[in-house]
C-alpha cells in the first residue's frame, strides 16, 4: 500500500527494500538490497570521496541501499547503486556522475541526494579504481568496457534506477536530474544527445566535450615543452609572474580592479614584455619558454593560424587550483594532472601500448588514431538536442574562465555550434550558458565560485543552479541569472562571505552599475559583452 501525499510517498507496508533483491531486470543482477539505519553507513574500504564534497554519512537518513550489476555486453561489469530514502521521498530521482576516468560509485554524491530527500543512483561505469584519479589501465583490450565509460553506463544505470525507483515506491519519479562536473559534465551531455528520454533536466559543467581534441591537444603541449632538452619548460615558480602580468594589463578591462576578468577573451597584451633581458629568473621568460606560454594560450591551430582547438584563458594561472596542478606541475610536467590524463588515454586507450611516450607525439597521426578509434564513443559534440527539447528538457552548462583542467573556450565552442543549428530565440527556450569568472575547474579560484553547482537543489533558485533548473523545468521559469558567492573557505558559508557576483547567460557578461561596493551582486547587471 502506498500512500500519497503531493510528491511524497511514503511505503506503508509491501514492496520491502529486501524485496527488491529479486527484482528481474535485463541483463542486471541486483546483489544486494538492504536498509541501512539513519547515521550508520560506513564508507567502504578504499572508495574515494568526489573532490569537492564533504558528505556527513553519520546524518544521512534511513535509506534503502541497492547494489546490482548490469552486462549489456558480455565484457560489461557495470557496478551501480541506487539509493532510495525510506521515509519522505520528494518523489524526484536524482543521477550522480564521476570524474575522471570514474571507476567509482560516488558515494559523496549519493549521500548529498539521499539526504536531501532524492531517490538517486551512481554508477562506477564498467570498472573499478582504486581513487577517484585512477588511471586507464582497464580500458587496455576492453573495447566493450570503454563504451561503458563513453555513454552505456550512465543510460544503463538510469534505466535500471527507474525500475527499482517504481518498484520501490510504487510510482515513477515525477521529474528526473542530472547534476555532474568535469567526466560528469560530458556524461551529463551524452545523456542529452543519446537519451533525451533519460532526464527532464540536466546540469554540465566544466564537459570536456571535444575528448579526443581535448587530451591531443594537452598533448602538443607536453610534447613541446619537452623539447629541445627541456628548455622550453617553465615550472610553476613562474606563475605568479605571469598572473602578474596578465592581471596589470587586462584587471580593469570590465571596469573594475578586483583581480577577475569578467570576459579574458579580450585580454590581450604583448607576451615578449615578458622576455627575459638578462640571466633568467622567476620574473622572466626565456625565448623557447615564451613559445611554450604561446602554445597554452593560443590552443592548437592549423597552418593558416585558424583555431583548430583553443587554449586556456589567461588570469588564473598561479592560483592554487590552477597551472601548477593541471599544466606545468610543480617542477616538472610529469607531475602534472594533464600529463597523467594524457599519457594513461594513448597508453590505454588509443595504443594498448604502455610504453608510449608523450615525447613522440604527432598531431596528425596520433589524432587521427585518436579520433578513428574512440571520437564516435566518447566525444559528447552533438549540437542538435531537437529530441531532448521536444520533450520539454532544460540544459544548463557552466564553466569556470579560469579552468586549467578543461579550456573554458570549450563550452562556449559547443554553445556557439549550437546556434549554427537553430536560432539564439530557440535555444534560449530550453539551454543556459554560465561562464563563471575566477573560477577554476568545477570550483576554487580566486572569484565566486559558489552557486549550489556541486549539490541538489537546496534553496532560492536565484543563488542555487540546482534549484534554477528545477524551477525552469517545472515552472518554466528560465534562469536569467545566477548569484555566485565566494566564501572566505571555499564552499562553508558559515566561514563568511568575501563577495558575490551574478553569473549571466553567455553571451552577457556582469556590469559594475558605477556606485556601491564591487563585492556585492546587486550592484551589477546583466548586459550583452563589448
Amino acid at each position: 500500500m502506498i500512500v500519497l501525499m503531493g510528491l511524497t510517498a511514503i511505503p506503508l507496508e509491501g514492496g520491502s527494500c529486501e524485496s527488491l533483491s529479486e527484482l528481474k531486470l535485463a541483463n542486471t543482477t541486483i546483489t544486494s538490497a538492504v536498509n541501512v539505519a539513519a547515521g550508520t553507513f560506513t564508507l567502504p574500504s578504499g572508495s574515494p570521496s568526489e573532490p569537492g564534497r564533504s558528505p556527513a554519512f553519520d546524518r544521512l537518513p534511513s535509506f534503502c541501499r541497492v547494489q546490482g550489476i548490469i552486462q549489456p555486453s558480455g565484457d560489461s561489469q557495470i557496478g551501480f547503486e541506487v539509493w532510495l530514502p525510506v521515509s519522505g521521498w520528494n518523489g524526484k530521482y536524482q543521477g550522480i556522475g564521476n570524474g575522471g576516468f570514474a571507476g567509482y560509485i560516488n558515494y559523496a554524491g549519493l549521500a548529498d541526494a539521499v539526504a536531501g530527500k532524492y531517490a538517486t543512483a551512481s554508477t562506477n561505469t564498467g570498472h573499478q579504481s582504486a581513487n577517484a584519479r585512477g588511471g586507464a589501465d582497464w580500458a587496455r583490450g576492453h573495447p566493450e568496457r570503454i563504451i561503458d565509460f563513453g555513454y552505456r553506463a550512465i543510460h544503463e544505470t538510469a534505466v535500471a534506477a527507474k525500475a527499482v525507483i517504481g518498484a520501490f515506491y510504487g510510482q515513477n519519479p515525477s521529474h528526473s536530474y542530472f547534476s555532474s562536473c568535469s567526466t560528469g559534465g560530458r556524461q551529463a551531455l551524452m545523456e542529452a544527445q543519446r537519451f533525451p528520454a533519460d532526464y527532464d533536466g540536466i546540469i554540465a559543467g566544466a564537459a570536456p566535450i571535444y575528448y579526443t581534441d581535448l587530451i591531443s591537444a594537452a598533448a602538443t603541449y607536453f610534447a613541446h615543452a619537452a623539447s629541445n632538452g627541456g628548455s622550453s619548460y617553465f615550472g610553476a615558480s613562474k606563475l605568479p609572474f605571469i598572473q602578474k602580468a596578465v592581471l596589470d594589463a587586462c584587471d580593469t578591462l570590465d571596469g573594475v580592479k578586483d583581480g577577475l576578468l569578467e570576459n579574458p577573451t579580450r585580454c590581450h597584451f604583448d607576451l615578449s614584455k615578458l622576455l627575459c633581458a638578462g640571466a633568467e629568473t622567476d620574473r622572466c621568460l626565456t625565448k623557447s619558454q615564451l613559445g611554450t606560454l604561446k602554445k597554452i594560450y593560443d590552443g592548437v591551430r592549423d597552418v593558416r593560424g585558424n583555431h583548430i582547438f583553443p587554449g586556456y584563458s589567461p588570469g588564473g594561472e598561479s592560483e592554487e587550483r590552477g597551472w601548477g596542478v593541471w599544466i606545468t606541475g610543480k617542477k616538472s610536467i610529469a607531475e602534472s594532472a594533464g600529463y597523467f590524463f594524457v599519457t594513461e588515454f594513448f597508453r590505454n586507450m588509443v595504443y594498448s601500448d604502455p610504453s608510449w611516450n608523450v615525447r613522440t607525439f604527432d598531431w596528425e597521426r596520433d589524432k587521427k588514431a585518436a579520433d578513428d578509434k574512440l571520437a564516435r564513443i566518447l566525444n559528447a559534440t552533438d549540437p542538435d538536442l531537437a529530441e531532448f527539447k521536444k520533450r520539454g528538457g532544460k540544459l544548463i552548462l557552466y564553466h569556470g574562465w579560469n579552468d586549467a583542467s578543461i579550456p573554458a573556450l570549450n563550452s562556449v565552442d559547443y554553445y556557439e555550434s549550437m546556434l549554427s543549428k537553430v536560432e539564439k530565440k530557440e535555444t534560449d527556450e530550453f539551454v543556459r550558458l554560465f561562464m563563471v569568472p575566477g573560477m577554476q575547474h568545477c570550483g576554487g579560484g580566486t572569484g565566486p565560485n559558489s552557486f549550489g553547482q556541486l549539490s541538489v537543489a537546496r534553496g532560492d533558485p536565484e543563488y542555487d543552479m540546482g534549484a534554477a533548473l528545477e524551477r525552469w523545468v517545472e515552472k518554466g521559469v528560465a534562469p536569467n541569472r545566477i548569484i555566485a558567492t565566494k566564501f572566505k573557505s571555499n564552499d562553508i558559508p558559515a566561514s563568511g562571505i568575501v563577495r558575490t557576483r551574478p553569473l549571466c547567460p553567455y553571451p552577457q557578461v556582469a556590469k559594475y552599475k558605477g556606485s556601491g561596493s564591487t563585492d556585492e551582486a546587486a550592484n551589477f547587471v546583466c548586459t550583452e559583452s563589448k
